[in-house]
């Protein structure tokens, strides 16, 4: 274990909760008092249940922790003090050396408790962000069955989600003859993470039952999640597809080397142009289907 004092930024992961953070100290808080939040934790241990899990790009003075090189490392941070972030926090990675001993030690895992806890982690190191949608659905894959209250938007993206969900529900809200008020009061009901009375008019006309509509809203709100990300994140791509396709090494290149790095650049930039095609072909098939929802 480590001691990770970086005070400023320990305490500003104290409200954030993003694709590269799973902020389980914010998730407890703000479920405290939600039953099955207790009853279906993501982890057993009520510490690393409380702990931060991030996405950390590894510096070259923590190669040594890991028996092989790696870009991106699953991290841990346990605070000190729950109230005061300011003090710090023990870490350690996913798989570094002598992982499995420091994860029992940290938190306080009995035997039959901790292949669970391994078990979970190894999941969270195999999927490439912790956003909530990408997480519920790999858990459920591997049966691992957590309270909904792990899989909430954070608020701040919320907030600069909503003039985008506002102006993509703007049809359905038209045609039901609704006016501002009632479109602020849906887009915010959709971006709740709680399915509760709000969205009761919107389930008795789509005829679902209750679990049915909570799947549904669900799957909904991860459409626009992913297209409202993809909106904001490709335009950087294209333009550092450009760079890589314009940047010159420093010194004269051999023949091979020269062919190599054109290669590599075709590479590069065919393969994120085939997976945005994907993924905007698979947003295709929502807007279709919305399209039909919204009668347009």
């Amino acid at each position: 274990m480590a001691n990770d004092r970086s005070v400023r930024f320990l305490s500003a992961l104290g409200s954030a909760s993003t694709s590269r953070v799973l902020n389980l100290l914010r998730i407890a808080a703000d479920n405290v008092e939600k039953p099955e939040h207790l009853e279906k934790p993501i982890f057993v241990s009520p510490i690393i249940n409380k702990a931060f899990l991030l996405k950390h790009r590894t510096r070259a003075d923590e190669t040594y922790l890991f028996a092989s090189p790696r870009a991106v490392a699953t991290k841990i941070i346990i605070p000190f003090d729950s109230t005061d972030l300011r003090a710090g926090g023990r870490s350690l990675f996913v798989d570094q050396r002598g992982y499995t001993e420091a994860l029992r030690d940290v938190g306080n895992y009995k035997s039959d408790e901790l292949e669970r806890g391994l078990s979970v982690l190894r999941m969270l190191y195999a999927v490439p962000s912790l956003d909530p949608f990408l997480l519920r659905e790999h858990l459920r894959m591997n049966k691992i069955e957590v309270a909904p209250s792990y899989f909430a938007i954070s608020e701040g993206d919320q907030e600069r989600m909503h003039s985008f969900v506002s102006q993509e529900l703007s049809r359905l809200i038209a045609l039901a003859g609704g006016d501002t008020t009632s479109s602020g009061r849906l887009v915010s009901a959709m971006l709740s993470n709680e399915i509760d009375e709000k969205l009761e008019p919107l389930r008795l006309t789509l005829c679902l039952t209750g679990n049915d509509f909570r799947e549904g809203v669900f799957s909904w709100r991860g459409f626009l999640y992913y297209k409202w990300s993809m909106g904001k994140f490709w335009p950087d791509v294209m333009g550092v597809l450009r760079e890589i396709n314009t940047i010159q090494p420093f010194g004269a290149l051999t023949p091979e080397q020269k062919a190599y790095l054109a290669a590599a650049r075709r590479n590069i930039i065919g393969m994120v142009r085939d997976n945005g095609n994907h993924v905007n072909k698979t947003l295709g098939v929502y807007d279709a289907s919305f399209g039909a929802l919204a009668g347009c």
